[in-house]
């Protein structure tokens, strides 16, 4: 349910509203926008029901959300989220590209791929310390060593990080060189981690997992929302379908949809999607013409060489001209890059 203020209620006002849902046993969470301020609550809304919010100084309306998710639904706010990255802006009118290795694996391979990609207009680099692999004998990743190499990297481009946390007994090393916190698609549904990013202030790139629809995607995303961290990012990285041509299905309709359905920005993994690399070209303007706020593309020096994702993955000149078809198409749809 939302309790929309006034545009002219006051602070003493709002603020005699939150203590009397607080009052209740409900959990209000308050959006301040331009004009009013809106403030859902969760819980046992009859309840609230039975006490005529309507009838508080300061309200001025009582909506249901008939959604199950509630915070992150078009209906708690309308206009778009945009988060700020250290000054990347991910939501807004530009497009940004999320680029770098599928995993981190030497400090100066790392800085050359992400020295490569800011050059080529890439604003975020992407890189995985620590990997969760189908196979317990694949490399998983070099944990603490590797958060140290991006934040070599990312000293030596001024571009901000994002990198996957797989465990709640990590959170704390990861949020000390992370800027943006991936929740990968195996752990989409891991709610008790949810529960603690949510509880964090970096912002989170949610990926949707391998079998879920975008509804799961959406409660998940609410999970972490409930906690107080509205600062997420939705992820298509395709979904297991029983089609074989490609390593996923990439859903790409997801974009638009989620548009609809929500104010938090969307971005789209085409590598992870095909997982072909002379795929990734074509589903990344797709995405773009579908709407996406931003795409996460894996880029490494030697693919051949990779020890995880290696098929998947562009060289930097690959990833250069790419990024120059992609201008194109962000200016075709009224983006830029």
């Amino acid at each position: 349910m939302i309790v929309v203020m006034s545009p002219k209620a006051t602070e003493e006002e709002i603020t005699h509203v939150v203590d009397k849902i607080k009052g209740l046993g409900l959990t209000p969470h308050v959006e301040k926008g331009e004009v009013r301020t809106v403030i859902a609550v969760i819980g046992n809304v009859a309840m609230l029901r039975e006490h005529s919010p309507e009838a508080w100084p300061g309200v001025e309306n009582v909506v249901s959300i008939m959604k199950p998710y509630k915070l992150v639904s078009r209906e708690f706010q309308m206009h778009d989220t945009i988060i700020d990255v250290k000054g990347v802006k991910i939501g807004g009118k530009q497009v940004h590209v999320m680029a770098g290795p599928c995993s981190v694996e030497t400090r100066e391979g790392l800085i050359a791929v992400a020295k490569a990609v800011k050059a080529s207009g890439a604003t975020i680099l992407r890189g995985g310390a620590f990997k969760p692999r189908t196979s317990p004998y694949a490399f998983q990743g070099l944990g603490e060593e590797g958060l140290k190499y991006l934040a070599d990297a990312s000293e030596a481009t001024g571009l901000p990080i994002v990198t996957e946390l797989m465990d709640p007994r990590d959170i704390d090393i990861i949020c000390k060189y992370a800027d943006i916190i991936q929740i990968g698609a195996r752990n989409m549904q891991n709610f008790r981690l949810l529960q603690e990013v949510g509880k964090t202030d970096k912002p989170i790139v949610l990926k949707r997992g391998l079998s879920a629809t975008i509804l799961d995607l959406l409660m998940s995303a609410e999970y972490i929302a409930s906690e107080g961290n509205r600062k997420i990012i939705l992820c298509e990285r395709g979904i297991r379908t029983f089609e074989t041509a490609t390593r996923n299905t990439m859903d790409i309709s997801a974009a638009p949809v989620l548009k609809q359905l929500t104010h938090l920005p969307v971005i789209i993994d085409p590598s992870h999607g095909v997982g072909k690399w002379d795929l990734v070209a074509p589903m990344s303007k797709a995405s773009i013409a579908a709407g996406a706020d931003g795409l996460i593309i894996e880029v490494h020096q030697s693919p051949e060489d990779a020890l995880c994702d290696g098929p998947q993955s562009l060289k930097p000149t690959k990833f250069d001209v790419l990024m120059k078809e992609l201008k194109k198409v962000a200016e075709a749809v009224g983006r830029s890059m």
